[in-house]
């Protein structure tokens, strides 16, 4: 192969190329995803260091008083040893990962999806980006579905900067974000904020934020000083989910 192929490829004309598929587009938080990568050779044969998987989202953050949307990874997952891809060969590397329990689930503006990177060795690495929708997992999806059934709607979910306070695995937390139409919290309650904290296939580590509705001077003295919002930190199990609808309308109640 010529020099002058071999100076092109090093700045990625011609170089090799990469496509990733998925069995499916749409997923449950904790399940495995599987696919494959299709490693497309160029015209000069290269030296690959790794494919590496890398699933990320997007949330909000705040720079100089402005907010912005930045992309955050959640894991990464290295499915391929060094190996050399000919001219014009074409490889298929099949691969699987689990999506952890706390991936944000794709509501309102929140995205997440499967970025592929060829690390290509003295060339132009070469990558891929592929969308997928997130469901909530068992436990989160109850979780959600009982507190609509207080008589709640959701307002707003965006994945946000997360505070020192509360910062887990990720720069951010979801925040979910709902106001009271009906039920027994209707004029009791501004709105009420959900947010994981941390989730496993057994139990939801959550916060709630009840935000109580202001009365007369004294209550809009209290919204000025934020001392009309009570923050609950609490522990769902798979065992609770029987009656978890009765154990948020109190957990709930004791605050409004």
């Amino acid at each position: 192969m010529s020099f002058f192929n071999k100076m092109l490829a090093s700045i990625g004309v011609g170089a090799a190329k990469v496509d990733t598929k998925l069995e499916k587009s749409s997923f449950v938080a904790g399940e495995v995803i599987r696919g494959e990568v299709e490693v497309y050779g160029g015209n000069v044969e290269q030296s690959i260091d790794a494919i590496y998987l890398t699933l990320y989202t997007t949330y909000i953050k705040e720079i100089d008083d402005h907010k912005v949307t930045a992309k955050a990874p959640i894991q990464k997952f290295r499915v391929s040893e060094p190996f050399t891809i000919n001219v014009n060969e074409t490889k298929i590397i099949p691969f699987s990962f689990t999506l952890p329990y706390d991936t944000p689930i794709t509501v309102g503006k929140t995205e997440v999806w499967v970025a592929t990177e060829l690390d290509i060795r003295s060339g132009v690495d070469s990558d891929d980006k592929d969308y997928i929708e997130i469901r909530p997992s068992e436990i989160a999806s109850k979780i959600l579905d009982e507190v609509q059934q207080l008589g709640f709607r959701l307002r707003k979910a965006d994945c946000e900067q997360a505070s020192y306070k509360y910062a887990r695995n990720y720069p951010f937390l979801q925040e979910f974000e709902f106001v009271p139409t009906g039920g027994v919290f209707r004029g009791r309650l501004d709105e009420l904020e959900l947010v994981f904290l941390s989730q496993t296939a057994q139990s939801a580590e959550i916060l709630l934020q009840v935000d109580r509705k202001a009365r007369g001077f004294g209550g809009f003295l209290a919204e000025a000083l934020d001392v009309d919002e009570t923050n609950i930190r609490m522990t769902i199990t798979q065992q609770d989910l029987h009656n978890l609808n009765e154990v948020l309308k109190q957990t709930i109640a004791k605050y409004a």
